[in-house]
């Protein structure tokens, strides 16, 4: 079956998603997995440490200014899901205004970001990646934020990694989560709306800090 931006928003629709075994592999499957890892956006954690970061704003945010840079920093590490054909079709729906992504610089060196897709008012976290410490981290605080602002429902991050244990993810069984899903998807949100916010803003909008 040919990876199409249609095929992907249908399966999105229903709670599956595409990856591969590789990044040299042209073969592509779907997962729709009994546990589902979510980012509650009234429950983002953000450490001490990290506020001040977000605080000193030592860095530059940007929205959909190098979908292509991120998605190669998430498939640049020894194993990855991110094959050629993935990488492709996912350029394709943000060409088409579905999929989006958050950029982290220093400067002009991209240090991080976070990409996925959005449908009605359910975002898909697809991957994340870091060049510095915290980055990635940064990055989700302002997508959570993003999410909050623009009337997202859902923040669905597929699996649940210690890492995102630690910034408030957890799991629920595939049936709560496709009722999350409809729910979510009857709203109407825009990814694209909300200014930058600041650093401040960021850590004052439904952010638990400790």
């Amino acid at each position: 079956m040919q990876l199409t931006p249609d095929l992907l928003l249908h399966a999105y629709s229903i709670g599956a998603f595409p990856m591969a075994e590789g990044r040299d592999d042209p073969e592509i499957f779907w997962v729709d997995p009994k546990l589902r890892g979510i980012l509650p956006l009234d429950g983002f954690h953000i450490s001490k440490s990290l506020a001040r970061i977000i605080r000193k704003e030592t860095y530059q945010i940007t929205i959909n200014q190098d979908f292509l840079g991120v998605v190669a920093g998430c498939a640049d590490r020894d194993e990855t899901w991110i094959n050629a054909e993935i990488t492709e079709r996912y350029h394709d729906l943000f060409q088409l205004g579905y999929a989006h992504s958050v950029e982290v610089w220093d400067n002009e060196q991209l240090i991080g970001g976070v990409y996925g897709v959005s449908l009605g008012g359910a975002f898909f976290g697809e991957s994340m990646f870091s060049r510095r410490s915290n980055a990635s981290k940064i990055a989700l605080a302002y997508l959570i934020d993003r999410l909050n602002r623009a009337g997202f429902l859902l923040c669905d991050t597929q699996f649940l990694t210690t890492h995102l244990a630690s910034l408030g993810g957890v799991e629920i069984p595939r049936a709560e989560y496709k009722n999350m899903l409809r729910e979510a998807l009857s709203r109407q949100a825009d990814f694209t709306a909300p200014p930058l916010a600041r650093g401040q803003d960021v850590l004052q909008r439904r952010t638990q800090i400790s």
